[in-house]
């Protein structure tokens, strides 16, 4: 009869060379992972336009993590940030991919050897000779090595004094560029859009860290708290790490999906809240009534907007779309955006002004429904055209489009009005090729809704994972069977007759030496 599958973990939980082994082997697997999937997204990734056709957009997920580290630019002579005939030197999106993949290999082969060499001396007890591990001393270690990896991040890499510091970018996501970035040791340290706040947090953890690992090397725990908290039994640990896994996982999920200096829209596309509160639409509005105000005309104020800003201002772009299996990169989908058209303004023939009532995230499709100032509907594209009493014909809706390829046109023609209509229920207006990437007219998730959807659910499951472990170590008797005030009547050996204290074989309190027959 087959073992169960989580009985595997026997193999190794007695078995700290082994046990080692497998962690190794692990991390390889992670690096070389990194380094074939970067290697993999630069052999097909397009950096001729980085507004239109971002790298969120072609379904990137590993390439905006090195992005917000420092990694921008690539052998071939590009960046991200469009500029061509870079040098980039080793640190580029190719060189790190390399070192990954070498770094992979090592971590394989001291796998192997720490899988054949396992019974080494390190791994027992000089006072016993038996195999022995100590716990809360190699608990201290990692936290030392931790905490010095933590701060050296914080203090050197993101300040720019070994290091090129990180992704910094405005609000609205325009001007993302690298810099080197001094620590927010103030409240507004507290921000999650604050980039100072990063670097603080990562340089006072760090501190904590190293404190804390000299002082678990250096200090052991008091015999009750040992004993209660089972930290002679491996298990404690396996629970202990999990649970900073997955607080560390929730963490990443929500400063993803909510957004943070951490996730620039830049290199992981909007938020859906974004979308949601009509956050781009008010800087357009904003920017363009500043524009009025300055004497601007209206096919000038729009003219001016960034292309970048309205194409965030587009639906297609939140996380929210595709729902969640809905595979493959966002071009696949609503397909190569090639030009904004323009900011399409509708009005009756009364002179009303008009705007569409905007696609909700979770919609495929929506009526078209026109509303005026004051939020009354004035025209819409009824689903049964005999039935019709705000049509496009009765109410007489024209469209004049300000700014894109389309700036100062006017569209009186309702095949012409109705198409641009059901474009503006999208948000701004873009055309899109679809045969570049053979898309298929169906919105896809973007790399950020997968990143939160796919942490979230590990999340969860190392939660759970936190409490099954725990509940084992914790109360391993109970699960053995075994009620804990017995105590020594069920001793191999200690009794002629089990349960009978007058036949004990050995005096009281005598605790025989270990590998020792009793008689």
């Amino acid at each position: 009869m087959g073992l169960p599958w989580y009985r595997v973990h026997t193999v190794v939980i007695n078995d700290p060379g082994r046990l080692l082994a497998v962690h190794l082997m692990h991390t390889a697997l992670v690096a070389g992972w990194a380094g074939s999937m970067a290697l993999y997204e630069l052999a097909i990734f397009d950096p001729s336009d980085p507004v239109l056709n971002p790298m969120w957009r072609q379904g990137m997920f590993v390439m905006p993590f090195m992005a917000r580290l420092g990694v921008t630019g690539s052998w071939g002579g590009w960046s991200i940030t469009g500029e061509t005939g870079v040098d980039p030197g080793f640190w580029s999106f190719e060189g790190v991919a390399a070192a990954h993949i070498i770094f992979s290999g090592l971590l394989f082969l001291a796998a192997i050897w720490h899988w054949t060499y396992w019974d080494l001396e390190i791994w027992q007890d000089p006072r016993t000779g038996e195999p022995a591990l100590d716990l809360p001393k190699i608990f201290g270690i990692h936290l030392l090595l931790a905490g010095l990896g933590c701060f050296g991040f914080g203090a050197f890499h993101l300040t720019g004094v070994f290091g090129p510091g990180m992704w910094v970018s405005d609000p609205y996501g325009i001007t993302g560029h690298l810099e080197p970035v001094q620590p927010a040791w103030g409240p507004e340290g507290f921000n999650p859009f604050n980039p100072g706040g990063i670097v603080a947090h990562h340089i006072a953890a760090g501190i904590v860290g190293i404190i804390a690992g000299i002082f678990h090397i250096t200090t052991r725990p008091p015999e009750r708290l040992y004993k209660a908290l089972r930290m002679g039994n491996i298990e404690t640990v396996l629970s202990s790490a999990i649970a900073a896994v997955f607080f560390a996982a929730f963490i990443v999920a929500g400063t993803m999906w909510y957004g943070a200096a951490a996730t620039p829209i830049e290199l992981f596309g909007p938020t859906r809240y974004q979308w949601d509160q009509g956050y781009f639409k008010t800087e357009i509005n904003r920017r363009v009534q500043t524009a009025l105000d300055n004497g601007a005309t209206k096919e000038q104020a729009y003219a001016s907007i960034p292309e970048k800003l309205a194409f965030y201002d587009y639906v297609g772009n939140s996380p929210a779309k595709g729902g969640l299996f809905r595979v493959g990169p966002m071009v696949n989908g609503d397909g190569l955006p090639t030009s904004w058209l323009g900011h399409i303004t509708f009005a009756d023939k009364d002179g009303r002004d008009l705007q569409v009532r905007r696609l909700p995230n979770f919609f495929e499709n929506f009526p078209v429904v026109l509303e005026d100032s004051q939020g009354i509907v004035r025209a819409d594209i009824p689903f049964r055209r005999a039935e019709a009493k705000y049509s496009f014909e009765q109410t007489g809706v024209t469209a004049t489009v300000y700014g894109g390829a389309l700036n100062g046109q006017t569209f009186t023609d309702p095949a012409d009005v109705k198409r641009l209509a059901r474009k503006a229920q999208l948000g701004e207006a873009f055309e899109f090729d679809r045969d570049t990437y053979h898309s298929d007219g169906t919105f896809r998730s973007s790399p950020r809704g997968w990143f939160t959807f796919g942490h979230a659910c590990f999340a969860l499951l190392f939660f759970f994972g936190h409490i099954w472990h725990g509940a084992r170590t914790l109360y391993r008797d109970v699960f053995a069977g075994i009620d804990p005030d017995l105590g020594e009547q069920v001793e191999f050996g200690l009794f002629q007759k089990l349960g009978d204290r007058s036949t004990r074989r050995l005096p009281e309190g005598y605790v025989p030496p270990a590998g020792t027959t009793l008689s």
